[in-house]
């Protein structure tokens, strides 16, 4: 078992290193960036196979963020875990930075697998790595990064359909249930539930848990790799703007970023 105090440190110093980024940048998107935070540091610092020193390393997982919007999460993790260095954050949506407002495989920037923003089409992409892993008998596991209000495109259940038809085991999609989204909460704009039996009748493994808690996440991706035959999704029941009490769970926070007086009154929050 892994130090858990570490990881929940390492979550914090994410949360710390996307707000300052999303000041200095004055546009982005804050809250779902916040509420991944601990679901990136499992990943990036637990689960995945992946090598900093070597990011087209032939044997390398692969992590599409399909929910583009929340780059900065990305962006900051891939800092911390030594793609580049963290003073680069400080470039965010900047002209000319490899840091844009949505990962971009045009900016050649180390860890990011592909393009992403136009909701709905990452699983159909992680489909198709997953697929081509199969075929070449690779060991490699496609990790897709969901929003819960994305699952209200079509193309998402398109895919969901071809993996479960494939059987998919290498594919692990990781749906960010915060149940809000940039016109207020899933619920009022196009309900999702049932949500686990919708991705049951698909054909997937489904595993429901609380995604702001290290100690789950990390039992939760440990179960799910003696699962065979079929992909796997986790529901990972998170709040939006987790760590900031005054912001959590505000859809408005979806689009919003900290002045300077909130940035300093938000890492004072989290302990910086």
């Amino acid at each position: 078992m892994p130090d858990i105090s570490n990881l929940i440190q390492k979550a914090a110093e994410i949360r710390r290193d996307v707000i300052k980024s999303l000041n200095k940048a004055g546009s982005g998107h804050l809250g779902g960036a916040l509420g991944l935070a601990d679901v990136f540091t499992v990943l990036y610092f637990y689960e995945l196979r992946h090598n900093s020193g070597n990011a087209e390393w032939h044997a390398r997982d692969r992590v599409v963020l399909s929910i583009g919007h929340v780059a900065p999460v990305l962006y900051t993790t891939l800092a911390h875990a030594g793609y580049f260095h963290e003073s680069e954050l400080g470039t965010l949506r900047k002209e000319g930075s490899r840091l844009q407002g949505h990962p971009s495989l045009q900016h050649k920037l180390p860890g990011v697998e592909t393009s992403s923003g136009s909701l709905g089409q990452g699983l159909s992409i992680a489909v198709g790595m997953a697929l081509a892993m199969k075929i070449e008998k690779s060991i490699r596991n496609i990790y897709c990064i969901l929003g819960d209000g994305e699952l209200q495109e079509g193309q998402i259940w398109e895919a969901a359909m071809s993996a479960s038809h494939h059987k998919l085991d290498n594919l692990l999609a990781i749906v960010d249930r915060n149940e809000v989204q940039i016109d207020g909460s899933t619920r009022a704009v196009m309900d999702l539930e049932p949500l686990t039996q919708k991705w049951e009748s698909f054909g997937w493994n489904v595993i429901v848990c609380r995604g702001n808690d290290i100690s789950d996440l990390i039992r939760t991706f440990d179960q799910i790799r003696n699962i065979r035959n079929k992909p796997s999704v986790i529901i990972a029941r998170t709040t939006m703007g987790k760590g900031i009490r005054s912001i959590e769970g505000d859809y408005t926070w979806h689009g919003k970023v900290p002045d300077n007086e909130q940035c300093s009154a938000f890492l004072k929050e989290l302990g910086f």
